[in-house]
């Protein structure tokens, strides 16, 4: 299976952390979006594509939505997702989900977990879920993957 992950990891590299357990349990390619090029431009020659972000005041990163945005729409392409928060809610999965599937994604699966948040007022108390992602969170990740093969 020819895969790739495209992610973003800014803070405290919560979804980087994510991402590399994901691309080595499955053998996937790992592209951080900022260093996506040309290379890559084909995302219709991958079996399946992931896309990584942590979740900011309810929204994926900017540099995820913006490559999305101006990715070619896609004919049915298989993907997943995966995000880290602080607040760990599935329901911003769901948003992630309709996006893709607007640009002709196919979102098969989805994982989220935890991730040290130290965003905005959150700076002022120290952050919450330090030391998130733990190695359960690592572990559920690397059960994710498994389940993609």
């Amino acid at each position: 299976m020819k895969c790739i992950i495209i992610y973003e990891s800014i803070h405290h590299n919560n979804t980087e952390k994510v991402a590399k357990v994901i691309a080595d349990e499955i053998g996937g390619e790992l592209v951080n979006v900022r260093d996506f090029n040309k290379k890559y431009e084909n995302l219709d020659e991958y079996d399946l594509v992931g896309f990584g972000s942590g979740i900011y005041y309810g929204k994926i990163h900017k540099n995820i939505k913006n490559f999305i945005d101006t990715t070619e729409h896609m004919d049915n392409q298989k993907s997943f997702i995966f995000t880290t928060s602080g607040r760990s809610k599935s329901s911003f999965n769901e948003k992630f989900k309709d996006f893709l599937n607007s640009r002709g994604f196919n979102v098969i699966a989805d994982f989220n977990c935890k991730g040290f948040d130290t965003f905005g007022p959150l700076k002022i108390v120290g952050g919450i879920n330090k030391d998130h992602p733990n190695e359960d969170d690592l572990n559920d990740a690397k059960k994710f993957a498994k389940s993609l093969k």
